[in-house]
Parts: structure tokens; C-alpha cells; sequence
């Protein structure tokens, strides 16, 4: 199995989320595996995909983990609700395993 630290670095999500420290390197890995599960639950798996990593599917990990560390409840307050356009599921959409039968 690909460790998902190889398909995004903890550096890389550290990035994206604009965190410039170590305090919650141990959450922020956590919450890649995480996030990895929830996209291959969608997409199977990262581990069948033969070449390069596409770049939605990278982008889909660090959204869903991003979206992760910043609500670390079921419940959020004080916003719309509203998904955002080019959203996690535009993004997983075109390498969805499709289940028929």
C-alpha cells in the first residue's frame, strides 16, 4: 500500500492549510489517512492508479483533510452550509468507481 505521506507530504498540507508549526504534525497525519480512506471509499484504491497521482485526486486529500483539522466536530456554526464550486466531489468525480449491478 502507498502511504498517503507519499501522495501528499505533511510539508504539503502544512502549506495548504497555512500551518507554520510542528504542534499538531501527529492530527494533520492523521487526518491524511483519514482522508485518504474517504476518497478511496469513493474512488477505490489511491494504490490501483497506475501512473502519476492525478492532481484532483491530490488536491481532493488535502481539501477533505484541510476541511478536517478545521472542523474537528460533526457540527459546524455560523456559516452557510454551501458547498464551495470545484468542490471534493468535482474533483473525485472523473476517477469514480462506479458500482453497477
Amino acid at each position: 500500500m502507498t502511504d498517503t505521506l507519499s501522495i501528499v507530504s505533511l510539508a504539503e498540507l502544512k502549506a495548504h492549510l497555512n500551518v507554520t508549526t510542528d504542534d499538531d504534525d501527529a492530527v494533520l497525519t492523521g487526518m491524511l489517512e483519514t482522508a485518504r480512506g474517504y476518497v478511496e471509499s469513493w474512488c477505490g484504491p489511491l494504490d490501483d492508479i497506475e501512473g502519476a497521482m492525478p492532481v484532483g485526486l491530490v488536491h481532493a486529500l488535502k481539501l477533505y483533510a484541510g476541511h478536517l483539522y478545521e472542523n474537528r466536530e460533526a457540527t459546524t456554526f455560523g456559516s452557510s452550509g454551501a458547498e464551495t464550486p470545484m468542490g471534493f466531489f468535482d474533483l473525485i468525480g472523473p476517477h469514480r468507481k462506479w458500482a453497477f449491478g
